[in-house]
């Protein structure tokens, strides 16, 4: 019996196991396992649907069959991109369709007409990427939305997405020429400003579904033409409803920007021709520091008038959360101030441009609310600087400790409503009191030159009490942000987080033309479960309800939570936010980059660890599932997730501790024991002379692959040589390192086992450049970070292999220690002192471990002393 899942009932009479082989007979993969349920029954929002199944279909002709089969047996569809959906529109109970792992295609693009196709399941980055490698950056893709390097196309379209140059270049919707769409019948249509065609002409359903449908929707649009006209399109980011302004004749009829953000209620996307954008020579960052967000706002017309192409704010929690999370260099360059606002200026002079940014300035100045000002013209240091906005969302899901005491966490829920530019800083005014009121603290970042802002809130979503509490805020706030002319949702769209939210923003007339267009496309109202019309409570399915209060015991000292069970809330720690999905950039999810698909995605992983503290019958039965082990299979223990994550998600701590509980009393896989006890093994080889050559030979030689396969590991890569014994020592020595124990050395280096065993030359080089510096250089004992046995989850062993180095290392001193191998690093600073939780592990661990050999004390004089110089 699976341990994810509990008796749970879906409310469809469809069967999976049914329509999985009816799909896959059709050529379409599904899969209904519960592991893979686990991975999909959430995105990047409060809420938690498991569906029915999943299915990954590979072009538009399988999104057809998938609609098809899933109605000929009742079932519901859910397209999904990215599933990077703050409001929760790419989970529900129903057929999942992953446009994402394949339907990645980019067409044509037409630098001459200023367009480009793709498949919806192309990343925004990714997309923007090969339009400026084909026009040689004379052209972009514009919108720009944070989540780039994982939101998908198809996302964008059906959100509605705009980004942080929405400011010059409006929403997705702006940008959008023709969209190739399915509807829940099967249709496949082409839609476009002027109408709608079968995209197959020969396809004798889909000619007629087109005419019905222009018939109902020019009716439609003649019915309630002005409401249409009165309260859809006010400000730039009402992106709540349907766009059914887009209808209207002086809007040219234009189906397809009506259909960018229906939120995969009404067709599916299966291609889409996309306007670019010229691409300025010239641009740079104006960096503005201001006391808080409400002085920030009220500079945000007057900057609006010097014509930027983004303005951006931030607060000073996301910025000392980054500081606290990747240090100071993370900051570097902010001016003073706790708000901030990133102005981008783009021209083809960059003198003019800078002449822009300089006035920009004195203006603000002479306004009398800026603190300070900064030019930022440096690629890189902008680059860095935008990093701080783009990752918001997670730094400000999990904030500094010292930043709010015990209340830490925030969450989406109001976390995207906009008004016009102008009424922003009274809004934000109003939204401050009314979360004091409500004893609720708010991050705050977003658009601001768009009058949108994103706003992670401190609830408390796992108790009735908290969750009460969501529900009289969140009600409140809708009727905030309509008494001041604006939209429930700006960007994210409405979802399950907004769209029972509805009706205080729009009047009975406009829902009901809602109504009729979600009717017209979907009779059946098989598409999109919950959202916009016919919505959910957006109380219900909340993710953190009804989590089980139990103790999960574990060996690694995890940081400790009011009134919840460490391992609990540790894995709980991911949001979604999916950037260890991304394309390029970071160091993670590499797994994730070989094989695409979201069980070996850091947040893949850590939603089936979700599920188990939600549904495993007992703690005990939980730490056995083999479901949770297939997940956590192809992690490779690297920690890029607990550094590159913007929520720090440490899955190769949570794999370790799960991998111990998994094994126990069971036979292993061969690469835990050969892999496992590789620092032994080479301890050995050392002392055995001659056994180095016959290693080498051995695996070198037509026995190598077999030696490998027996050992549990790939013969289809060359193992590494082995070195001799001593070639370490010979290497340290000759750069002039002193020996262990002398107590003369500035710095320690620790030559961990690898690089004894295969890359000696790296000590012997990090001692040149120690001493090249001025240092004494002494080599540290001999000590083992217990990596091996960390990393394959046998936590007994790694306990004792680095109590025996905390003896050794722990010497009374504050000598910097220099390890050469980033992992073993990462291992002395993090598992250390979470594996021991001594005085002494933490002595030894992260003050002291260095990443690199960068360890002068502030204020120690250089040496006057000659250098010898070596090349190592």
């Amino acid at each position: 019996m699976s341990t994810l899942t509990r008796g749970e009932t879906l409310t469809c009479e469809a069967d999976a196991a049914t329509i999985v082989a009816a799909l896959q007979a059709a050529g379409v993969e599904a899969d209904a396992s519960s592991r893979r349920l686990a991975e999909y029954a959430y995105d990047a929002s409060n809420y938690r649907l498991r569906p029915l199944l999943v299915a990954f279909p590979r072009s538009g002709a399988q999104v057809r069959t998938a609609v098809r089969v899933a109605g000929a047996h009742g079932a519901s569809i859910i397209v999904r991109g990215g599933g990077t959906s703050m409001a929760g529109n790419a989970i529900g109970i129903g057929v999942v369709l992953d446009l994402s792992r394949y339907m990645r295609a980019i067409g044509p693009v037409d630098e001459a007409g200023g367009t480009v196709e793709a498949q919806p399941g192309v990343v925004l980055s990714t997309l923007t990427n090969h339009v400026e490698a084909v026009t040689g950056g004379r052209l972009t893709f514009a919108p720009d939305p944070s989540s780039k390097t994982r939101a998908t196309l198809g996302g964008a379209i059906g959100n509605d997405a705009c980004g942080n140059h929405s400011v010059r270049y409006g929403r997705t919707s702006d940008h959008v020429v023709e969209l190739d769409v399915v509807l829940s019948d099967g249709s496949a249509l082409t839609v476009f400003r002027g109408g709608l065609r079968a995209t197959d002409p020969d396809d004798v359903v889909s000619v007629a579904r087109a005419a019905e449908l222009n018939d109902h929707l020019m009716q439609l649009a003649r019915t309630h033409l002005a409401d249409l006209r009165t309260h859809l399109g006010r400000i730039p980011r009402q992106v709540s409803g349907y766009h059914l302004r887009h209808l209207l004749p002086e809007e040219g009829f234009d189906v397809a920007r009506a259909l960018v953000g229906s939120e995969g209620t009404c067709v599916i996307v299966v291609g889409a021709r996309m306007r670019l954008v010229e691409r300025p020579s010239s641009a740079l960052l104006v960096c503005l520091g201001y006391d808080d967000v409400v002085d920030a706002a009220l500079d945000v017309p007057m900057i609006l008038s010097e014509d930027p192409a983004a303005v951006e704010g931030i607060d000073s929690a996301i910025v000392e959360t980054m500081r606290w999370r990747r240090g100071d260099d993370a900051v570097a360059g902010m001016p003073a101030g706790s708000a901030w606002l990133y102005v981008d200026l783009d021209g083809d002079d960059l003198d003019r441009v800078r002449e822009r940014a300089e006035r920009l300035i004195e203006r603000c100045a002479a306004a009398g609310r800026l603190v300070e000002g900064r030019v930022v013209a440096d690629g890189v240091d902008r680059a860095k600087l935008w990093r701080v906005r783009e990752d918001g969302a997670g730094l400000s899901a999990r904030l500094a400790p010292h930043l709010a005491p015990g209340r830490g966490e925030s969450w989406p829920g109001w976390e995207d409503a906009a008004v016009a530019p102008e009424a922003l800083a009274d809004y934000l005014r109003d939204l401050r009191a009314l979360l004091e009121q409500h004893g609720l603290e708010g991050v705050m970042y977003g658009h601001f030159g768009a009058g949108c802002m994103h706003v992670r809130i401190t609830y408390d979503l796992r108790t009735p009490a908290g969750r009460a509490v969501f529900e009289q805020f969140t009600s409140a706030a809708a009727r905030l942000v309509v008494a001041h002319g604006g939209s429930l949702s700006g960007e994210h769209g409405d979802g399950r987080a907004r769209s029972a939210l509805l009706p205080i923003m729009y009047p009975p007339s406009i829902l009901a033309a809602f109504a009729q267009f979600k009717q017209a496309w979907d009779p059946q109202k098989r598409f999109g479960p919950g959202s916009i019309v016919d919505p959910a409570e957006f109380v219900d399915d909340l993710a953190l309800a009804a989590v089980p209060d139990r103790a999960w015991p574990t060996t690694f000292h995890l940081p400790r939570t009011q009134g919840q069970d460490p391992f609990v809330h540790a894995v709980q720690s991911c949001i979604g936010v999916g950037r260890c999905r991304s394309d390029s950039g970071g160091v993670m999810c590499p797994s994730y980059r070989a094989t695409r698909d979201e069980k070996d995605s850091t947040r893949g992983r850590a939603r089936v660890l979700q599920e188990i503290v939600r549904n495993a019958p007992s703690p005990e039965a939980g730490w056995r599932s083999d479901e949770v082990r297939e997940a956590l299979d192809l992690c490779l223990s690297c920690k890029a997730c607990s550094s590159d994550c913007p929520v720090g998600v440490d899955m190769a701590t949570y794999k370790s501790e799960f991998f111990d509980h998994y094994y126990a009393g069971r036979l292993r896989p061969r690469s835990h024991y050969s892999l496992g006890e590789l620092p032994r093994l080479l301890a050995v080889a050392a002392r055995v002379p001659g056994s180095t050559r016959v290693a080498n030979a051995l695996l070198s030689g037509p026995l190598g692959g077999t030696a490998m396969r027996a050992a549990g590991l790939t013969d289809r890569r060359r193992p590494p040589r082995l070195a001799e014994p001593d070639a370490w020592i010979r290497q340290v020595a000759a750069a002039g390192a002193d020996r262990p124990g002398s107590g003369t050395g500035d710095v320690l280096i620790l030559v961990d086992s690898f690089t004894r065993g295969f890359r000696p030359q790296v000590a012997g080089a990090a001692t040149a450049v120690l001493r090249e510096a001025g240092e004494d250089v002494e080599i540290a004992p001999d000590a083992c970070c217990g990596l091996t046995w960390i990393s394959t989850g046998r936590l007994s062993a790694a306990r004792r292999v680095l109590t025996r180095a905390v003896k050794v290392l722990d010497d009374d001193t504050q000598r910097p220690i220099v390890v050469l191998e980033p992992s073993c690093a990462a291992a002395f600073a993090s598992d250390l002192p979470e594996l021991l939780g001594t005085p002494a592990a933490r002595r030894v661990g992260a003050p002291r471990t260095q990443l690199r050999p960068a360890c002068r004390r502030p204020g120690r004089p250089r040496p006057t002393r000659p250098v010898r110089r070596s090349i190592a």
